[in-house]
């Protein structure tokens, strides 16, 4: 079969995994591309897109999520073994955290040793929520590899966890909100986001050290709002990032919590939002 190769780059262009998107040198490689010597290939299904020089592939409803290098992510851990953890990211195949990819509490950067190991479930175990960053993806497996050596990652507290398609994420620089409305959302690249009281300033803990107090009803009440909006603007395809949230959000308050389900008010809810958006832009 003969592969077309295109010098230029066509922003319309619906690609499959493998297809060549150019072979000219001058473009850059961005998230849903694959560089193997001067040709530039397509990792995922989807549309082309072309900012200046950087090229990237939106996934076309891509239904499990495929790993960029400097991605946040949200997971649950699914297995302990020797020296590293198993993580659920909604990809094809779990990803890895290595023992000496995270931060130990107070921390510590240093060597573990066989104690660090035989402790590992007291750092993370089983059906923890945890955020990390995507450090490095396999070449021939694929498989993503994790890390939490920054503060801000670690494990989760309490909160409740959204399951979304990975392209109903908005990339943007910070994928860690405290929204005005008292309530803290990390929106994973993964399409794992995780709403809960507001996140802590960072500290010495390596997150490890989890607030375990009670949450207020009105705190309460706020998160379940947000979950409902996210999950309304997940139904109707509308880019999911903070502003989105936030303006919904504030619509929302028109209603009652319980109205939310209703049809009529989604409906309208999402004609005033997609309103308000376009205005902004």
């Amino acid at each position: 079969m003969q592969i077309e190769r295109n010098d230029e780059v066509s922003e319309t262009s619906f690609v499959s995994p493998g297809a060549v998107i150019t072979q000219n040198a001058g473009f850059i490689k961005g998230h849903g591309t694959y560089q193997i010597d001067d040709l530039l290939q397509a990792t995922v299904t989807g549309y082309v897109e072309r900012i200046n020089k950087l090229v990237t592939v939106r996934p076309f409803k891509c239904s499990r999520y495929n790993g960029e290098v400097g991605d946040v992510v949200v997971g649950r851990i699914s297995d302990v073994s020797q020296k590293r953890w198993k993580v659920d990211i909604y990809a094809r195949q779990d990803a890895s955290l290595q023992l000496s990819a995270v931060n130990l509490p107070g921390g510590e950067l240093r060597r573990r040793s066989v104690e660090d190991e035989l402790m590992m479930r007291e750092y993370l175990s089983e059906n923890d929520l945890i955020s990390a960053e995507v450090q490095k993806v396999g070449a021939e497996d694929g498989l993503v590899h994790l890390h939490t050596r920054s503060l801000k990652y670690g494990k989760l507290g309490q909160g409740v966890l959204v399951t979304l398609k990975p392209s109903n994420i908005k990339r943007s620089k910070t994928h860690f909100h405290n929204l005005p409305c008292g309530v803290s959302c990390i929106m994973g690249n993964n399409g794992y986001i995780w709403v809960g009281a507001t996140l802590p300033v960072e500290d010495e803990s390596g997150g490890h050290v989890i607030d375990s107090e009670v949450i207020q009803r009105p705190e309460r009440e706020a998160i379940t709002r947000v979950v409902n909006v996210i999950k309304l603007l997940s139904e109707h395809e509308v880019m999911i990032y903070d502003t989105s949230v936030i303006v919904a959000y504030d619509i929302s308050l028109n209603y009652e919590a319980n109205q939310l389900l209703k049809k009529s008010v989604k409906d309208e809810l999402i004609a005033l939002l997609k309103m308000k958006l376009a205005m902004q832009t």
